[in-house]
């Protein structure tokens, strides 16, 4: 089945939890997805993230913008909160320094342009060397039927982290993933996973978005492979893009979630 993301749009009106989602709201239910943290953006919104290295994290390029302004956040109104659950984390850390990827344009109209370079890294001040907090690896995109599954926060179930297992890749189109996966505000920037013969996940893709196609709720993502190299060299050349953007004003409300693809 092929989408045409021309016809694509994204919704933001809030729906009901969808079937096919584990909340993992006791540590053993969530043991295995330690990595996987929320984001939190100036203690009032917040977005999804996930370990790749025990000092990087991955997410969605537009959750390190300021939807009202357009401006950078500051790196320092940024903290990764590991495996967060009802009230706690198993890690805290503040972060250093913040890179979307070059060719993603927050200020874009919207279309699949946006969502295609919509992924970023963040270097956390201090590596997480924990027992219980194992980086994931990253793969090579899935070919389209391929089961995937996805770890995120939203709105509605913000205190623990939700396992969506058992979803696919619809189809395949110019380094955007369309997904059967069940996304919602705060999701944006969740890891997409495949799973090895042995059921161990993998990284393969980053949500950017939600949106519907041909009357079917889907969730748009990302290419990873390469849009990742361009990253790492991003994050090695700039000492610290956050140093010296405006702060924004206490109390200002920003938004999460994925952003708006107009047809």
């Amino acid at each position: 089945m092929r989408f045409l993301l021309s016809f694509v749009l994204i919704i933001w009106s809030s729906c009901a939890t969808a079937q096919g989602l584990l909340s993992m709201n006791t540590l053993q239910e969530g043991r295995a997805w330690e990595a996987v943290g929320r984001l939190e953006i100036a203690g009032t919104a917040f977005c999804t993230g996930a370990l790749i290295e025990p000092r990087i994290v991955l997410t969605a390029a537009h959750c390190l913008f300021d939807p009202d302004t357009g401006a950078r956040v500051p790196v320092d109104d940024i903290q990764f909160l590991a495996g967060w659950r009802n009230g706690r984390a198993a890690a805290y850390r503040r972060v250093r320094k913040a890179v979307q990827h070059p060719d993603y344009r927050y200020d874009l109209a919207g279309g699949p342009e946006r969502v295609r370079d919509d992924i970023a890294l963040i270097e956390l001040q201090h590596p997480i060397r924990n027992t219980t907090i194992t980086p994931f690896p990253t793969d090579e995109k899935p070919p389209q039927g391929a089961r995937v599954g996805v770890v995120s926060y939203a709105h509605d179930r913000s205190q623990a982290p939700s396992l969506q297992e058992m979803c696919h890749v619809l189809s395949k189109q110019d380094g955007i993933l369309v997904l059967t996966c069940s996304v919602d505000f705060g999701a944006s920037g969740s890891p997409v996973f495949t799973f090895d013969l042995h059921n161990r996940p993998h990284i393969v893709s980053v949500v950017s978005a939600k949106a519907e196609a041909n009357g079917q709720k889907v969730s748009l993502a990302t290419d990873l492979q390469a849009p990742l190299a361009v990253l790492r060299r991003e994050l090695d050349r700039k000492a610290n893009p956050g140093v010296g953007l405006e702060r924004m004003p206490a109390g200002q409300r920003r938004n999460t979630g994925a952003k708006i693809v107009r047809p």
